[in-house]
């Protein structure tokens, strides 16, 4: 296994819950996976969690029930697990082809088998998964709007999150453009800024917000939220002609 990048103390809360589990399922346990910002060493104290896809033979509700006494305490409250049979996942792929490329690029095998190695994902789905994800969040952004035009913490919070999600379906927009996409976000957003043409300062400063390396003023959160719905739009039209 190789070396995470998270600090010893959540490295060892990671294990324990590992060992917990193998004791928990016994053979019903296939494989314990940690994917995401824990693997890649984008794992940010205080605004990462760490992502587990657990793999089991059974992942039946009776099954799981023995598990929720383990991930229901609180010195494990920052892992994050997914719980899915083998068979589940390889008649998945064609559904969710975003998330499990996300998982293949950047993953740990912490227990069991690497059923990610050869699991193989057919992408003729996934511009149809992308421009279907972009163009609900655009709605789901209109109508928070909306709503909540006058609440600037509200405005701000929900469109950090909609832009971090935003990121990870650009990458995948960024593979079906027959190129290699970047992991880090710093890198995703100067790609995107340079394949879709849209202000790279703009959502740097975006980046940086989520980051908590600056602090948007009341009214740059209108405009930022303003601007980077038309961001979207524009993108959205360059994914439909793909």
């Amino acid at each position: 296994m190789k070396e995470l990048s998270i600090n010893k103390k959540l490295q060892a809360t990671l294990n324990d819950f590992v060992r917990n589990l193998q004791k928990i399922c016994a053979d019903n346990l296939i494989g314990v996976i940690l994917y995401g910002s824990g693997s890649s060493g984008e794992f940010a104290e205080k605004l990462s969690n760490l992502n587990l896809l657990v793999v089991l033979n059974d992942a039946s509700l009776p099954r799981l029930t023995l598990i929720s006494g383990l991930i229901n305490r609180w010195r494990f409250r920052l892992i994050h697990p997914l719980f899915f049979s083998q068979d589940y996942i390889k008649n998945s792929t064609d559904v969710f082809p975003i998330e499990f490329l996300d998982m293949k690029e950047n993953y740990t095998v912490l227990a069991g088998r690497d059923i990610l190695k050869d699991l193989s994902i057919d992408t003729k789905n996934l511009r149809y998964q992308c421009e279907q994800e972009l163009k609900v969040k655009l709605i789901t952004l209109r109508q928070f709007y909306l709503r909540n035009n006058k609440d600037r913490t509200a405005l701000l919070n929900f469109l950090l999150k909609a832009f971090t999600s935003t990121l990870h379906i650009l990458r995948n927009i960024i593979r079906l453009k027959g190129k290699t996409p970047p992991y880090l976000k710093e890198d995703i957003v100067k790609d995107v800024s340079r394949e879709f043409g849209i202000d790279k300062v703009a959502w740097q400063d975006l980046l940086a917000a989520k980051n908590r390396l600056v602090k948007l003023r009341a009214r740059e959160i209108d405009s930022a939220f303003v601007n980077f719905a038309r961001d979207l739009e524009k993108i959205i039209g360059i994914v439909d002609e793909l």
